[in-house]
């Protein structure tokens, strides 16, 4: 089953995202924490707040977040549309895969009729 159609940009986004384990990081701590600026990530972190800026710039290209600018401070919070949008599709993946075990399955346990 490849991934196409509507949300196939935004599915592939958000893989690519998820890909690296900082951002995955940078997610849960948002997720915990509500909201929160580059510089409070940054100190949960062993990277610099430019490094955290740059992983947050993608997580915000993939839609998974999203800035907000309060004075001089932009707060992050996490979105969760693009992360839904790919659990539909990893969910229909799943399904698609178990069909097909269960057909495998289902022809493996069918007994052979013997030919006269």
């Amino acid at each position: 089953m490849t991934q196409e159609g509507p949300d196939a940009e935004p599915v592939d986004s958000v893989l690519a995202a998820l890909a690296d384990p900082t951002r995955r990081q940078l997610l849960d701590l948002l997720a915990a924490r509500g909201e929160a600026t580059a510089t409070t990530l940054a100190e949960e972190l062993p990277v610099s707040r430019q490094a955290v800026v740059k992983h947050l710039t993608v997580l915000e290209t993939a839609g998974l977040v999203s800035g907000n600018r309060v004075g001089r401070e932009v707060r992050y919070a996490v979105r969760s549309v693009a992360l839904n949008a790919t659990a539909r599709w990893m969910t229909a993946l799943a399904s698609a895969w178990d069909r097909r075990l269960a057909n495998i399955k289902q022809a493996a346990e069918t007994p052979e009729q013997d030919s006269p």
